[in-house]
């Protein structure tokens, strides 16, 4: 009996000290769980807030849904209008391509009936086309062959009348000249005379100005010569009379220098009045092409300078 008490005092005294470590253990550990539960109390606060807000937006959702829906009850109304309207043109587009159809075959056939009219006449005008061409090409060249003929007679009784006409004016031409070196002859003659009764025929005073005359009217009528066909009545007259003329000149003292044909030099005591381009001559040539005034010496003194043409390239 004894022995139990004791191990009874022996047992509770040992729970005893057991608990009051368990309470002590417990008393040090109530701040955490008291953190815990604040805790947990805050997460719970948060997660409340957040299901109001999925229940405010569920809500939401839900007046959308509706409204949504509301509209699709009104689409799926105006799809069957449309749908019933559409059946209804599709009927009307059935029955309008029919009549159509019936139309252009009806008015196929028309046209093929007036197109094969039209090519009967258009045949026909066709063949009245090429014959009235064909009778116009032929008037046509008849009248040309015609024309071309009398145009070609005619143009070589021009161009003989030209040619008589061009050989008349030479020859009188020639006549003229040929009076005009006699009377030049007679003047040079009557100045000699008169010029050897005076004392003074070689100074410088002298009056040269019927040989300058003279010396102009001689390379006028040369360049005439030389344009004038070699037949020309009375032309071998006027050669030998310019010839004559040009002895007197040198019998007494004159000398008229021929510069026709002679390279040019700008050193040259002569007058240019023009210059003439010219691409038959070599580049850089320039030759005196034409004599206005000859040059005239009196006893190796130049009494007039020379005005000439130049050709160039």
């Amino acid at each position: 009996m004894k022995k139990f008490l004791l191990i009874s005092l022996f047992f509770g005294a040992t729970n005893l000290f057991a608990q009051q470590q368990q309470d002590s253990i417990l008393v040090k550990e109530i701040p955490t769980i008291k953190n815990n539960v604040f805790q947990q109390r805050q997460e719970i606060d948060a997660l409340t807030k957040k299901l109001n807000n999925q229940n405010n937006i569920l809500g939401n959702q839900s007046q959308t849904i509706s409204v949504l829906q509301g509209e699709n009850k009104s689409l799926n109304t105006s799809i069957d209008s449309l749908s019933q309207l559409i059946q209804t043109n599709s009927q009307n587009i059935a029955t309008n391509s029919n009549e159509l159809g019936t139309k252009i075959q009806e008015t196929g056939q028309r046209a093929d009936t007036q197109i094969a009219q039209l090519d009967n006449s258009v045949e026909k005008n066709r063949l009245y086309w090429i014959i009235a061409t064909l009778a116009t090409l032929l008037l046509g060249g008849l009248i040309y062959w015609l024309l071309g003929k009398r145009i070609n007679s005619s143009k070589t009784d021009v161009e003989t009348q030209i040619r008589n006409t061009k050989a008349s004016l030479e020859e009188e031409s020639v006549k003229l000249d040929n009076k005009l070196l006699e009377v030049l002859e007679t003047h040079l003659k009557l100045k000699q005379e008169e010029s050897k009764s005076q004392s003074n025929i070689y100074s410088e005073k002298a009056d040269h100005s019927l040989a300058l005359k003279v010396a102009d009217e001689i390379v006028r009528m040369q360049k005439n010569i030389s344009r004038m066909d070699a037949d020309i009545k009375g032309l071998k007259p006027l050669e030998k009379g310019i010839e004559r003329i040009q002895a007197n000149f040198a019998a007494n003292g004159y000398e008229m220098v021929n510069l026709l044909n002679n390279e040019y030099d700008e050193r040259m005591n002569i007058d240019v009045i023009n210059f003439v381009e010219d691409d038959t001559l070599e580049s850089g040539k320039k030759i005196i092409s034409k004599i206005i005034k000859p040059q005239v010496n009196f006893n190796g003194i130049l009494i007039q300078r020379a005005q000439v043409e130049v050709s160039q390239n």
